[in-house]
């Protein structure tokens, strides 16, 4: 068998896993405009919490559990590289404080903002489950404001 065949059985496989797996949207927030498109599309929504200083708030919130979605903790303020440093328990509990007070319960998933995780946080997968960047790889994950690495249609595709 040819390499290059290899690749081309590697991309496809890739295709159809993301294809089959649920589909994530980042950054829900009410600060963010997100197209009603990309809401009913995606299987999950990574909120975050208190985006530019502004808390979620409970009506908004109403609205996202009426779309009958999973929903998980998407940073804290989801400042640039928030996570990219040390975070201790109490920083971390502002966004679940926030999203439990919101949402009625506590988030199972967390996704730090752009991804950015340094190891000292590692304490935080004793309390929620952690995506990274394997995740990204394996589901298709879409952003308010089509503000990710890749443009939203070409997640759509890909």
């Amino acid at each position: 068998m040819k390499w290059w065949w290899i690749v081309v059985f590697l991309i496809v496989g890739l295709w159809f896993v993301r294809l089959v797996l649920p589909s994530q949207l980042d950054d829900v927030s009410p600060g963010i405009f997100c197209e009603e498109k990309l809401l009913n599309r995606a299987d999950v929504y990574f909120v975050i919490p208190k985006f530019e200083g502004v808390e979620i708030e409970r009506e908004w919130c109403e609205e996202v559990l009426k779309m009958e979605k999973d929903i998980g903790l998407h940073g804290v303020y989801h400042t640039y590289e928030e996570f990219g440093v040390y975070r201790d328990e109490e920083y971390f509990r502002e966004g679940v404080d926030i999203f439990e007070r919101c949402f009625g319960y506590t988030p199972k998933r967390f996704k730090p903002g752009q991804l950015k995780w340094s190891k000292e946080n590692n304490w935080i997968k004793d309390k929620v489950e952690v995506d990274l960047f394997w995740n990204q790889v394996f589901h298709k994950v879409y952003h308010c404001g089509d503000t990710g690495k890749f443009p939203n249609w070409l997640i759509r595709v890909f």
